[in-house]
């Protein structure tokens, strides 16, 4: 039985992106133990019911603070030295970078997913650039004994090749996280006013102002469309503070956080993230595994989802009239709806279908050889 480790950013994430693949790896004779930060009394109840054990440590992913991520250090090499695991498996900057360091000093083997580059590389300020320095060489000094590094876009992928992180020997692809396609089935069209949905943390980068500008514009020709969001607040330097989101509700209806997005989806008609990078947005496959048309932007690990013309359209990234342009071409051709929703779920079901993504992670790991 080999031991696995796998460091997450945030609890909840363990179940919601990697849950799927944690049940694989029990199947497949592995023990497994999660590090995260501490779990909400709901997820911790769950992650007990699933026999998941579960050691809680702050990651602080929002925070730049030398002085706590040499005490993470120390804590994660403590507990790697007294689990002894045969692997240990890291997602998101924080976990990737000080799991990967401290793996190197437990001389234990090390498999990072990168599921995005995140804030820190993009933008252009002085401090901006000078984290985006430092990132990138922790990064190379985390990963440099890594037994590989897998990617859930070419862009990103390609990002670390040319910036010298890590050799192309030890990048891997994979098509994001995977959509459990029989839980998000394909559901019937509502047959209320058209409902443009957008499912999303409320963070700048996510294009949630472009969202909230085209909504307005829209809403002036198109008053009885509806424009719903849906996604928890998120405590980052890029995190759109709740009383800014409250000034857009004569066009937008937030809804608030929510631990299943189904019905919401099964209310919506077209699936919107503008954002401005991703890995490979689990959101909108999820909206198009249910059978959803999809407008997003063409930024890495978003335009992988959409085949323009085909089951959605790509607009660039921050142009608020593009997205505009598109919301009106639905509004204005409500029957192709449905059948671009079908060849969605289609290409769901070809490349995002999360057995076949926990299959290729597998091997990957040097489970399933």
């Amino acid at each position: 039985m080999k031991k696995i480790l796998i460091l997450a950013p945030i609890a909840s994430s363990l179940l919601n992106f990697r849950g799927d693949l944690i049940q694989d790896l029990k199947k497949n004779n592995c023990e497994v133990i999660t590090i995260s930060p501490k779990p909400s009394k709901e997820y911790f109840k769950i992650l007990k019911q699933k026999k998941i054990v579960n050691f809680s440590i702050n990651f602080k992913r929002n925070k730049v603070n030398p002085f706590n991520d040499i005490i993470l250090l120390f804590r994660l090499i403590r507990l790697f030295k007294k689990q002894s695991p045969d692997i240990i498996f890291s997602y998101a900057i924080k976990p990737v970078i000080w799991g990967g360091i401290a793996a190197r000093f437990c001389k234990k083997n090390f498999y990072a997913l990168i599921t995005g580059l995140g804030y820190v590389f993009h933008g252009s300020t002085p401090k901006r650039k000078f984290i985006k320095l430092l990132v990138i060489y922790l990064y190379r000094f985390a990963l440099i004994n890594s037994k590989a590094v897998i990617f859930q876009n070419i862009d990103n992928l390609n990002f670390f090749v040319e910036k010298g992180i890590i050799p192309r020997s030890k990048a891997y692809l994979v098509n994001g996280s995977g959509v459990d396609i029989k839980k998000f089935n394909v559901a019937p069209l509502p047959k209320s006013s058209i409902n443009f949905l957008c499912i999303s943390r409320l963070l700048t980068e996510k294009g949630l102002r472009e969202y909230a500008a085209a909504a307005k514009v829209v809403k002036t020709k198109f008053p009885n469309v509806i424009f719903s969001l849906v996604g928890p607040e998120d405590t980052s330097e890029d995190g759109i503070d709740l009383k800014e989101v409250n000034t857009w509700s004569n066009h937008i209806e937030y809804k608030g956080a929510s631990e299943d997005v189904r019905p919401f989806i099964q209310n919506s008609h077209v699936y919107i993230l503008p954002s401005y990078h991703e890995g490979l947005p689990r959101s909108t496959l999820e909206a198009m595994s249910m059978g959803r048309p999809i407008i997003t932007s063409d930024a890495p690990g978003c335009k992988e989802t959409v085949k323009n013309g085909i089951n959605g359209y790509k607009v660039s990234v921050g142009s608020v009239d593009e997205l505009v342009e598109k919301i009106i071409w639905f509004i204005k051709h409500p029957e192709k709806i449905k059948p671009m929703g079908i060849e969605s779920r289609r290409l769901v079901e070809e490349k995002f279908e999360v057995n076949k993504i926990n299959s290729k992670m597998l091997k990957i790991l040097g489970i399933n050889d």
